[in-house]
């Protein structure tokens, strides 16, 4: 049985969120998606995530929602974190943070897939070990899911890397995000584990990382705090569409796609005869 998972990478404020609202539903339908994950960390605003959007979220098909370093700039996602089923902050943060390192989805087809979440440390926040925590949650997760997918939420290409290396053969599906810049080395490994360094951003395109263009020059420019409004301009959903062997839990392919809001179709995907078809000139 093959699964088909999609995985959408940061989405960033109201434009990120009005994107999935008015394409997402659509693609799982054309494409037979069976499971969906997305990064919603800068979701609120750009930066955090509100029960209210989180419950909107899964109202547009969303399955699995994992976070980052902004896990918590909202403090009222704490009480969300505690009880619901479907969203997950890093498994290595502190043991006795909020929330929980993992979510299991079931899926149409009854297999059950397990949302991972970890982040980096290498420009980033302290945090514990990725990979000793990874290697700990893992032993749990094997018991209570058939697929395993990890957002691995870094700073650094080289500590992303690695990490898909470390779960290589061990989880089906290892991608990163936090960047808001989409790489194009998307890829099998070896063992047969789907991976990425970044998905990408959910947001406007035409901005810094979905933030205003003058306040982000302003500010790097002075070296003096201004406020980073969330720009408007050029707005695409960055994903990818992995197709997974249930039998195996391996990979089989891995894709990126990119939506634009204005255009009515603008998905990459394969042909039946293996060859990348282009619906308009994204890629």
């Amino acid at each position: 049985m093959k699964l088909n998972v999609l995985c959408i990478g940061d989405i960033v404020g109201r434009p990120g969120r009005r994107i999935v609202a008015d394409k997402l539903k659509p693609l799982v339908k054309k494409l037979g998606i069976d499971c969906v994950i997305a990064n919603a960390e800068n979701a609120a605003g750009g930066s955090g995530l509100t029960p209210q959007i989180h419950d909107k979220l899964l109202r547009y098909g969303v399955n699995l929602v994992t976070l980052g370093d902004h896990t918590y700039r909202k403090r009222d996602i704490i009480a969300t974190l505690e009880t619901a089923e479907n969203i997950v902050r890093p498994a290595n943060l502190s043991e006795r943070a909020a929330g929980k390192g993992f979510a299991v989805y079931k899926t149409g087809k009854g297999l059950t897939v397990a949302a991972v979440g970890l982040i980096g440390r290498l420009f980033m926040k302290p945090a514990d070990c990725p990979y000793n925590a990874v290697d700990k949650i893992l032993t749990q997760v094997e018991q209570e899911a058939d697929i395993i997918i990890v957002d691995f939420h870094a700073e650094a290409t080289s500590e992303k890397i690695a990490m898909g290396y470390h779960l290589d053969g061990r989880v089906s599906l290892c991608f990163g995000t936090h960047t808001h810049v989409v790489t194009a080395d998307e890829r099998i490994l070896p063992k047969g584990t789907a991976y990425i360094t970044d998905i990408g951003m959910t947001g406007a395109h035409d901005s810094v990382l979905g933030r205003g263009i003058e306040s982000v020059l302003k500010s790097f420019r002075t070296q003096m705090p201004f406020p980073f409004e969330i720009a408007t301009d050029d707005v695409k959903m960055n994903a990818i569409l992995v197709a997974i062997d249930g039998a195996t839990k391996k990979a089989e392919r891995i894709e990126r796609i990119r939506i634009d809001a204005e255009s009515r179709d603008s998905t990459r995907y394969d042909t039946d005869d293996g060859k990348p078809e282009y619906l308009n000139n994204n890629f």
